[in-house]
C-alpha cells in the first residue's frame, strides 16, 4: 500500500527521517535514567539507614563525658554531622562544635554556565519523565525526630538525614546529616556518557544521510532534469548523464536512460525521414493523376482520353499500393513489439509459399528451384505471417529481376545454432554500392522495362524490419559461382532440439 504522506516528502528528508529514527530512540533512553537516580537515592537512604544503626549501637557504649569528642571524630571522618540528641531534646553532643562545618552547599549563582545549563537539563529531564518530587533542603535546623528524610539543595545535591535509637539509652537518639554528592555526579556521568553516544551518532548519521543525498538524490535529480528537457523537446541533442563509474542500480538506470532517449532521438529522425519521403513519394502520383484529370476536361479526342483514363487508373493503383505499404511499414515496429513469437519451421513456410505463388502464376515464366531441408531441422521462434511476407518480398524481387526461363534458387539449412535461408536470382545483380541502399525506404532499383511506380520501394525495407524485430540479420551478397545475380541471405536463431 502506497503511503500518501511519503509522497509528499523529497528524497533527501525521507533519508535523514530514517537516519534519525533510531537516534531518536536512542535519545530517549536519556529518560530513562531517571531510574538509575531513583536506585541510587533508594541505596544511598538503605545505606543511611544502616549507618545510623550502626552508630547508635557504637555510642551506646561511649561513656557520656566522650560522647562529644566521639561524635566530632566519626563525623570528621566520614563526612557528616553527627548530632547525640537527649530524651528531653537536648544536644548531647554536635561535631560541628568545635571544629568547621564539614557540609558545604554551593551557591548556584557562582556557578558557571556549565552547571547551570546541567541544572536546567535536570529539571527538564525530571518534568518530562515526573519524576518523584524531593523537597528543598530548608537549612540545618532542629535534628529529625525519628526516621529519615532526602531533601534537595540549592546546588541540584541531596542532604539525607537519619535518626536511630542509641540501644539501652531510653528515647536518647543519633541524628547524622550527610551530603550525598555521588548521586548527581554519577547520575549526570551517565547522561553525560550517553548525549555524547548520541550526539556522536546524530553527527555521523547526518552525514551519512547527506553522502547518501549526494551519491542518490544528485543523480536522480539530474537524471530527472535530462529527462525533462527530453520530454520539453527544447534541446535537439539532450546529453543523459551514462554514469560509467556507478555500477549500482542508479549506474544502470542512467545508462538505461541513455540509450533508451538515444533510440528514441533515432526513431523520431526516422519517423521524420519517413514523413518527408511518404510526402515526396505521394506527390508525384499525385501530380500525374491531377495533369490527368485537367487533360480530361479539355482534350475531346476519344483516343487520348483513353489514354488519359488509363494513366489516372495507373496512378490511383499506385497511390493504394503506396498507401498500403506506408501502413503497413509504419506500424511494423509496434506490430513486432506486441506480437507472440512461436516455433516456425522456415522449410515448411517457404514450401507453403511456393504452392500459394505457383497457384496463382505468381512465378509467370521464371522457374523455382527449392532445396527442401529435413522436416524440423530449420526451425526458429518468430512470426509465422512476418516471416512468410519476408520471403514473399525476397522471392518477388529475385522473380522480377530474373531473365525470362531464369532460375530462383531457395534453400534453407541448419547451421550451427542458426538457420540459414537464401534466395538466389540470375537476374543484373547489384552493385556494391547500392547494396545497403536497397534496403532504405522508397529505395528502388527496378529492372529495365518495368512500368514506372509499379513497385513501391518498401518491399526490401520492411523485410530487414521483419528480420531485425526476429533478432537475426537480412543481407546481400554475390553468387557463389561468380555468375550473375544476387543472392539474398536470412540468418536467423535456431530453436535447440
Amino acid at each position: 500500500m502506497t503511503l500518501r504522506w511519503s509522497g509528499r516528502m523529497s528524497l533527501t528528508r525521507r533519508i535523514l527521517a530514517v537516519n534519525f529514527l533510531p537516534i531518536i530512540l536512542l535519545a530517549g533512553s536519556l529518560l530513562y535514567l531517571d531510574v538509575i537516580r531513583e536506585r541510587l537515592i533508594e541505596e544511598r537512604l538503605t545505606q543511611s539507614v544502616e549507618q545510623a544503626r550502626l552508630l547508635a549501637t557504637v555510642f551506646a557504649q561511649v561513656p557520656s563525658n566522650r560522647i562529644r569528642l566521639e561524635a566530632r571524630r566519626i563525623g570528621r571522618a566520614i563526612g557528616a554531622r553527627i548530632r547525640v540528641v537527649g530524651p528531653n531534646g537536648q544536644i548531647m553532643a554536635d561535631s560541628w562544635v568545635g571544629q568547621p562545618p564539614n557540609i558545604t552547599i554551593g551557591d548556584p549563582a557562582m556557578e558557571g554556565w556549565e552547571r547551570r545549563a546541567a541544572a536546567l537539563l535536570d529539571d527538564g529531564i525530571d518534568a518530562i519523565v515526573r519524576a518523584r518530587s524531593i523537597p528543598r533542603f530548608p537549612g540545618f535546623g532542629p535534628p529529625l525526630e525519628r526516621g529519615q528524610k532526602i531533601w534537595l539543595t540549592e546546588d541540584r545535591t541531596h542532604i539525607v538525614s537519619t535518626a536511630a535509637l542509641l540501644p539501652g539509652r531510653g528515647d536518647t537518639r543519633i541524628v547524622i546529616d550527610r551530603n550525598v554528592r555521588d548521586i548527581r555526579r554519577l547520575a549526570r556521568a551517565d547522561r553525560g556518557q550517553l548525549a555524547l553516544i548520541v550526539g556522536t551518532a546524530a553527527l555521523a548519521s547526518i552525514l551519512l544521510s547527506l553522502f547518501l543525498a549526494r551519491t542518490i538524490v544528485r543523480p536522480l535529480r539530474f537524471l530527472a532534469i535530462a529527462a525533462e528537457r527530453v520530454r520539453l523537446g527544447r534541446a535537439r541533442e539532450v546529453v543523459i548523464p551514462r554514469l560509467p563509474f556507478r555500477s549500482d542500480e542508479i549506474g544502470h538506470l542512467a545508462r538505461s536512460l541513455a540509450d533508451m532517449t538515444e533510440t528514441l532521438r533515432a526513431r523520431i529522425d526516422a519517423t521524420e525521414a519517413f514523413a518527408a519521403d511518404v510526402s515526396h513519394e505521394l506527390k508525384n502520383p499525385l501530380a500525374s493523376l491531377a495533369s490527368a484529370v485537367q487533360g480530361l476536361e479539355r482534350v475531346t479526342d476519344e483516343k487520348l482520353r483513353i489514354q488519359l483514363m488509363q494513366v489516372a487508373t495507373d496512378d490511383v493503383r499506385r497511390l493504394d499500393r503506396l498507401i498500403t505499404d506506408i501502413s503497413e511499414a509504419s506500424r511494423l515496429d509496434a506490430q513486432l513489439t506486441r506480437t507472440r513469437f512461436d516455433v516456425v519451421d522456415i522449410g515448411a513456410v517457404l514450401e507453403t509459399l511456393l504452392q500459394e505463388r505457383e497457384s496463382r502464376s505468381a512465378n509467370h515464366d521464371v522457374r523455382i528451384a527449392f532445396a527442401r531441408p529435413q522436416r524440423g531441422s530449420t526451425r526458429v521462434m518468430g512470426d509465422k505471417g512476418g516471416l512468410m511476407r519476408v520471403f514473399d518480398n525476397l522471392i518477388d524481387n529475385a522473380v522480377s529481376f530474373s531473365p525470362s526461363g531464369g532460375v530462383v534458387r531457395i534453400s534453407a539449412t541448419r547451421s550451427g545454432d542458426a538457420v540459414i535461408a537464401t534466395v538466389e536470382d540470375e537476374g543484373p545483380g547489384v552493385p556494391e554500392h547500392a547494396r545497403d541502399q536497397i534496403f532504405e525506404r522508397f529505395h528502388s532499383l527496378r529492372p529495365e522495362g518495368e512500368a514506372f511506380g509499379k513497385h513501391s520501394g518498401l518491399g526490401l525495407a520492411i523485410a530487414r524490419t521483419i528480420i531485425s524485430g526476429h533478432d537475426g540479420s537480412l543481407i546481400l551478397r554475390d553468387r557463389a559461382d561468380a555468375q550473375q545475380g544476387a543472392v539474398f541471405v536470412v540468418t536467423l536463431s535456431a530453436v535447440t532440439q
